[in-house]
């Protein structure tokens, strides 16, 4: 059994607070299995009976009549039979109790949401549900469940998580983790083969056809297209014009930016992609675009450019992400503008320099450089050049991809071995 103890220690901290837990996450990635065997057994381990524990699926077939919100608010009430005991009900999949119609927004309310509310009153119900689009979450958790709503979000293995699984060390491990992802199946798999397969068609038979079933969309090949645009630019700078444009030129094809915009939305909405703005860290505000993006699990990434496109220091980048996401941070790429004379001018010019992340939680905050290799000291200052254009006291830290032996310089800057910030739960801190 993997270990997804972050999720169980939310789940128990959450137990009877009056909220509706709302598990969310992308297809695949332990949602069900999370609440169905982990949270479950926990329940049964800390003497919580069998009759107090209520259970659906609602993508199963033999549940498909409860995808009615009337016969599931039925089912539900009918099992609870002693007004004296707590009943926690386990719902999976509740997006497929949202009709084609509400989902168009052709109706003014979502019945599902007043059944969950009403249930979600109840003294004696501790109501739990997963969802795997955030059509259900970003907007409706907020508006329709009128302050109801609890979200855990579920991200795929972390790399500290798939190596407490893996049979082998942590450089091979590595290896496999950065070529096939975190999706927890994917352990499973005996072979390269298996896993190449596993993937690929999970992304085509599962992914895209969700999206395009569930946006009506026409011209798939339009959005396959972008998808692998923005996989093949992972941590590169880019807007809805420049992918406009690159569908141009590389697919002789015209696409409208608001066509480019409405795709991208809907792969952030099935968790596939995420975004990071740029922030002005002097300047303490936000800037517009360009922006970068990054996949939820490399292995889908990979997988949709068939393993072609294996830069391992982009992916690398993209891993260190969602590391940072997985540990709560928000995470913005950071813009330090910083006065610097040229060899051949006589006055110093402003110049922007990046730094690869600004992660913030509270009033917490480190700036993160990712760098694949800095095999001398030239490539060394490349790297902390941005970071010297900081003047503010929170840590600067740089990952880099080969075991190197953790230390810090003269500036208090910390560099440290891309293995010790995934394994090390407290890296941040080292």
């Amino acid at each position: 059994m993997i270990k997804r103890d972050k999720y169980l220690g939310q789940l128990i901290e959450k137990q009877k607070n009056g909220l509706i837990k709302v598990i969310t996450g992308l297809r695949r990635v332990g949602k069900s299995y999370l609440l169905f065997n982990i949270y479950y057994d926990y329940l049964i381990a800390d003497n919580v009976s069998k009759d107090q524990i209520i259970t659906l699926s609602l993508d199963d077939d033999e549940n498909e009549n409860y995808r009615d919100p009337k016969a599931l608010s039925k089912y539900v009430r009918e099992r609870i039979t002693d007004a004296s005991k707590t009943y926690y009900v386990l719902l999976d999949e509740i997006q497929m109790a949202i009709s084609e119609e509400e989902a168009a927004g052709k109706t003014n309310t979502i019945e599902i949401y007043s059944v969950l509310n009403g249930l979600s009153k109840l003294r004696n119900i501790d109501l739990y549900v997963t969802g795997s689009n955030s059509r259900f979450l970003s907007k409706d958790v907020l508006t329709e469940f009128r302050g109801r709503g609890d979200e855990i979000h579920v991200y795929p293995l972390t790399f500290s998580e798939y190596m407490g699984a893996y049979d082998g060390d942590q450089f091979s491990g590595w290896s496999e983790y950065y070529t096939y992802g975190g999706l927890p199946l994917i352990l499973s798999q005996k072979s390269d083969e298996q896993k190449a397969a596993y993937l690929r068609n999970l992304f085509l038979e599962t992914y895209l056809v969700d999206i395009i079933e569930r946006n009506k969309i026409r011209n798939d090949y339009e959005l396959e297209s972008i998808i692998n645009i923005l996989a093949s630019n992972i941590g590169t700078l880019t807007n809805p014009k420049r992918i406009a444009d690159t569908f141009a030129s590389e697919e002789q094809n015209r696409i409208s930016q608001n066509t480019v915009n409405s795709y991208i939305s809907y792969l952030e909405e099935s968790f596939l992609i995420n975004k990071a703005f740029r922030y002005n860290v002097k300047g303490r505000k936000y800037i517009g675009t360009p922006l970068k993006y990054y996949f939820e699990d490399v292995g889908l990434r990979n997988a949709r450019l068939n393993f072609r496109q294996q830069e391992e220091n982009h992916i690398m980048e993209n891993i260190v992400y969602n590391e940072l996401r997985f540990r709560g941070f928000n995470v913005d790429v950071g813009v330090v503008e910083v006065y610097e004379k040229a060899s051949n001018q006589s006055k110093s010019v402003k110049v922007q320099r990046e730094v690869d992340f600004v992660a913030n939680q509270g009033s917490r905050r480190y700036y993160v450089q990712v760098a694949f290799d800095m095999p001398d000291k030239t490539k060394e200052e490349q790297e902390k050049a941005s970071l010297r254009g900081i003047n503010d006291s929170f840590k600067k830290i740089i990952v880099v991809g080969n075991p190197i032996k953790l230390k810090r310089d003269e500036d208090g800057f910390t560099t440290m071995n891309i293995w010790d910030f995934l394994l090390k739960e407290n890296s941040l801190e080292l």
